[in-house]
Formats: structure tokens, C-alpha cells, sequence
């Protein structure tokens, strides 16, 4: 199968598994070698390790998180360049076509229109994010969502309405989207399966284990921005553009 590029805060990306099939390694050994490379980097205070190596995880077949890394184009130039002989030289153009592949869809791909409002924004965000849902195989659906920058936290999106984490989340439940089970937040049955939300593992600091954080997708931020709007609740960008101009007095 082709290699394929993530794109990741608006940049292409290529995941560390790929690389190591590229590259005939296997994937610990290069997450180890990667690991030592952020550690060399991050003793020089110009450079940025995460211009290289972005962390992140992916669901083995077992169903346990496994972590891997997404290298930038600098990434890859600086593994190519651990690389010598054939395999160094075949994985240098491989990855150079890959991104130069992807600059020129970039440039090439036709201008949408520009979203007028905060509705727009986020319909648009909702349908990429479908068609990007549609486009890939469903064995890479998870790894594609793990990848996308587009999954949010209820901090983030209740920021939207200038609410506060708990203020927003007691909101969701007054409208019927979700409900406490324990001490974690989950959608209503009713909402499953239809691409709201994804549960992104987070392991404590002090070994107690690790539990799945809720995150809504972008058609989940639509979702509640629809939900929310019926019942006449704005983000606070729209409050401003409806209150009444004043006058000028001289």
C-alpha cells in the first residue's frame, strides 16, 4: 500500500510505521532512535523537536494504544540522512515524491468560498471532516481521527461561548447531549455512531492507569453549535454581531 501523508495543524506529516517499512527498520527500534534524536535536540534551545517529530499514538489489533510519531519533511530529511546505501537513497525518494505530490493537490486544488460566519465555518469544517471520514478505508478511520487536528476538547469549544469547562458541560446535559458516568462525561446512546465524538486515551502522572478523554469532532462542534442555537444560546462572537449599533454623539 502507498505511504500515506497526515496532514497535521496544516502541515503534511507521514507516520513513523510508514517510515519504518520504508526504510526496512522496525517500528520500536526507530521510535527509539527518534526518541534520542528529540533528547540530542532539546539540549540546543534554537531548536524545536516538534518540527521534527510530532507525538502521537495509534490502536494496535489488540485494541491497546501504542505510540508512534508523525515526522514533518525535516524529519524525514534528518532520518534519510542517518541512512547510507540503497535503502537510505530508495526512502530519500520516496518521501521527497510523497510531499512534493502533496504541495502540488495543494496547489492545484480549486478555491472554496470563504465562510462568512461562525454557521459557515463550521458546516465547512463538519463537511471536510466527512469527506475525509469517507475518503479513507475503515481500518485507517481511527488512525485518521487520532491524526486530526480538528478533535477539540469541551475547554476549547465552551471558550466559544464564554463558558468555563463545567459551565459548558452542565449545559450539554441540560440539552440532553450527555450525562455523567462516573467521573467522566459520555454522549447519549442516541448520538453514537454518528461521528460527534472520539475518546482519546490520557494515562495519570501517578501510575493510577489511563482513561479515555472525550473529544468532539468538527461535526460534533456543529452539532452542539445546531443544538444550542434552538435554544438561543450563541457563541459569543455571534452575540456581538446582533447587538443594536449606537450612535455616535458628538
Amino acid at each position: 500500500m502507498q505511504p500515506q501523508l497526515f496532514n497535521f495543524n496544516g502541515q503534511p506529516t507521514l507516520d513513523s510505521r510508514e517510515v519504518a517499512k520504508m526504510i526496512g527498520k522496525r517500528h520500536t527500534d526507530l521510535i527509539r532512535d527518534i526518541r534520542r534524536y528529540i533528547s540530542d535536540m532539546s539540549l540546543d534551545a534554537k531548536l524545536r523537536p516538534a518540527q521534527f517529530f510530532i507525538e502521537s499514538n495509534y490502536k494496535d489489533a489488540n485494541g491497546r494504544f501504542r505510540p508512534c510519531y508523525l515526522l514533518t519533511k525535516q524529519g524525514c530529511e534528518f532520518v534519510a540522512n542517518k541512512k547510507t546505501g540503497k535503502k537510505g537513497n530508495l526512502f530519500t525518494a520516496q518521501y521527497v515524491s510523497l510531499f512534493n505530490d502533496y504541495e502540488d493537490r495543494l496547489v492545484a486544488r480549486p478555491q472554496y468560498q470563504i465562510p462568512q460566519n461562525m454557521a459557515e465555518a463550521l458546516q465547512l469544517a463538519a463537511d471536510q471532516a466527512k469527506k475525509l471520514m469517507e475518503q479513507q478505508p475503515k481500518v485507517d478511520y481511527y488512525d485518521t481521527q487520532m491524526h486530526n487536528p480538528g478533535l477539540m476538547t469541551v475547554t476549547e469549544i465552551a471558550k466559544d461561548y464564554g463558558m468555563s469547562a463545567r459551565e459548558f458541560n452542565q449545559l450539554l446535559h441540560k440539552y440532553g447531549i450527555q450525562f455523567k458516568q462516573g467521573k467522566h462525561w459520555v454522549i447519549y446512546h442516541k448520538y453514537d455512531g454518528k461521528g460527534y465524538t472520539q475518546y482519546e486515551p490520557f494515562a495519570y502522572n501517578d501510575n493510577k492507569g489511563v482513561h479515555n478523554n472525550l473529544k468532539w469532532t468538527q461535526r460534533g462542534r456543529k452539532f452542539i453549535y445546531d443544538t444550542l442555537k434552538e435554544h438561543g444560546i450563541l457563541p459569543v462572537l455571534e452575540q456581538s454581531e446582533l447587538l443594536p449599533e449606537v450612535n455616535a454623539v458628538d
